[in-house]
């Protein structure tokens, strides 16, 4: 017997023998009521202890049909159910080959369904309840955010540094992609460069780790500057949030750097292009190439309007957006598009993927500029600053970074450094 229920049946006793105003049986009957409450496992809302559950993930061509009969459900129940599930959540269209689900049973020989779950993902889950009559709903397991703190001094490269400390390369993409895009190369950073980084990780029911939620701030020594950063949320109704610098200036530009987060600068712009298969003669390169894998996605490198999603001979598959009066960008040899002409977007969203469809040699997106009507190499182009912060809202941060800057001036670069330090700052009230 656990040691646990030992020390818990010696304290029934001592309560049965030595109560006087209370009925010794009350009391034994209250604190083994506290006992069984101690040993309740509980899941989804659900007591785990009062079913069999059975657990399995969705295989390739599984549908919630074939998997009700498997367990003892007739055709006219399953019906019913998806009937009555689909307003809430269509379960005959949207069960994805390798989501786990659970099955409570019932405890007896014939261990009969009365609940399915979903998980859509490792933080959401559906429950299908059809004990009695059926009830259908959405949930989140609850969630915990635990701010913690990084540092490091680069020796080679930043993916490195972090490997070598147990940090997640997220932090590495999120600082050269969020936050310092426009101000520093993560391809050509110097030994001796170094960072501090206050940032939050997501976990789901206390003990499933999510990944890196965001960074709240950042500093960064590169080349002899020192580069401040700090998350601020400029439209609360939106939820927009930027990076701005101490003197409240918008980190980022109104243009990403490239269509692709994860590839690699193949052929620049150049007017005065020779190429041995056309005997050397000169073919201009009016756009820059991203050397990529098929189906890498495509980001718009800022806000506009589609006006052109179509194909077109060595173009291929391409899409094409006005951002402007000023500006306007194309995206060629895409395997398809994820947009349609009229369609608005935003900076960082998809738009299509990497192809080889025209003219092509290998597997690669082909970025064109405009400004004012005619092409540009987009690296050449002082390109306007996006959005700052308003007047007033910059009271409002100054006051905001300020406990955040001293957090991180009070953060040292030691030679033996720990690898995390953390603190739960926040948890989700989801039960």
């Amino acid at each position: 017997m656990h040691l646990k229920r030992l020390v818990a049946i010696a304290g029934i006793a001592v309560i049965f023998f030595t109560c006087k105003n209370e009925d010794p049986a009350k009391a034994y009957e209250k604190e083994f009521a506290e006992i069984v409450e101690e040993e309740k496992i509980l899941e989804f809302g659900f007591n785990l202890k009062d079913y069999i559950v059975k657990r399995d993930t969705i295989k390739k061509g599984d549908s919630f049909g074939e998997i009700m009969e498997r367990n003892k459900i007739g055709y006219p129940k399953i019906f019913e159910i998806a009937e009555k599930a689909k307003d809430t959540f269509d379960i005959a269209r949207r069960l994805m080959p390798g989501r786990p689900y659970t099955l409570l049973c019932s405890k007896d020989s014939l261990e009969i369904p009365s609940t399915f779950i979903y998980q859509p993902s490792v933080e959401d889950y559906v429950v299908i309840n059809f004990k009695d009559s059926v009830e259908v709903y959405t949930s989140k397991k609850p969630i915990k955010y635990v701010e913690k703190t990084a540092t490091g001094i680069i020796e080679n490269n930043i993916s490195q540094t972090l490997d070598e400390k147990g940090l997640s390369q997220v932090l590495a993409n999120k600082m050269a992609d969020d936050i310092y895009a426009w101000t520093i190369d993560f391809r050509r950073l110097y030994p001796g460069d170094r960072f501090k980084v206050i940032y939050t990780d997501k976990y789901i029911s206390d003990s499933i780790y999510a990944g890196v939620h965001e960074v709240k701030a950042a500093y960064f020594e590169h080349n002899g500057d020192s580069l401040y950063a700090f998350q601020f949320v400029t439209d609360t109704l939106k939820g927009i949030k930027d990076y701005f610098n101490e003197d409240a200036k918008n980190l980022r530009r109104a243009f990403l750097k490239m269509p692709v987060k994860f590839g690699r600068l193949s052929s620049r712009y150049n007017l005065k292009r020779r190429i041995a298969y056309y005997g050397y003669k000169v073919r201009p390169h009016k756009g820059t190439d991203f050397a990529a894998p098929v189906g890498t996605p495509i980001m718009a490198t800022a806000n506009g309007t589609v006006i052109e999603s179509t194909r077109r001979g060595g173009n291929g598959k391409y899409v094409k957006i006005r951002h402007n009066d000023t500006y306007t960008t194309q995206y060629l040899h895409m395997s398809r598009q994820a947009v349609k002409k009229g369609e608005y977007v935003k900076q960082g969203d998809i738009i299509g993927y990497v192809g080889m469809t025209g003219n092509t040699g290998g597997p690669h997106v082909c970025y064109r500029f405009w400004k004012n009507g005619r092409q540009v190499d987009p690296f050449k182009q002082k390109l306007p600053e996006a959005k700052p912060i308003s007047d007033s809202l910059k009271e409002r941060f100054l006051v905001h970074i300020k406990p955040i800057k001293q957090q991180l001036d009070n953060i040292f670069f030691l030679e033996a450094e720990p690898k995390k330090v953390e603190t739960t700052i926040t948890e989700d009230p989801i039960l």
